[in-house]
Formats: structure tokens, C-alpha cells, sequence
């Protein structure tokens, strides 16, 4: 089972995380088929999102989300 939380504790958290620098994508979970879908844009987070398996539209802001970081070495 997938672990969301709420929307906008999640979007604060990550903005933390883009500001230190690293790339965010957002991920949920489609509330039709159960399928656990990931943003392909960065550091964008959007309050509805599109199933890419059964194309449910799922709000995010509503079931909430979760993030998975990026983290670039540094030169």
C-alpha cells in the first residue's frame, strides 16, 4: 500500500527540498485503479493529476500525495 499525506504539508516540505536545490516530483495514487503514478515535471506540484494507466483524474489536493527527491552531486 502506498503512503500519501496531506497536500499542502507535503508541498511545504518540498519546497524546502527545491530550495536546498534538488529536484521534487510528485507523486500519488490514482484513486481509480490503485496505481502509484510520479509527476515527470520537477518542482511543480498540482492539485490534480492524470492516471497513465486507466486515465482517472484523481484530486491530489483532496487524497493527498508524496514526493521522491533527486539529489544532483556537486561538482
Amino acid at each position: 500500500m502506498y503512503k500519501n499525506f496531506p497536500f499542502y504539508e507535503v508541498a511545504k516540505e518540498a519546497e524546502e527540498r527545491i530550495a536546498q536545490g534538488w529536484d521534487v516530483h510528485q507523486k500519488f495514487t490514482c484513486v481509480k485503479c490503485n496505481s502509484r503514478q510520479t509527476i515527470e515535471k520537477p518542482n511543480v506540484f498540482y492539485k490534480k493529476g492524470t492516471c497513465e494507466e486507466c486515465r482517472h483524474v484523481t484530486d491530489i489536493e483532496l487524497n493527498g500525495c508524496n514526493y521522491m527527491v533527486i539529489a544532483h552531486a556537486k561538482e
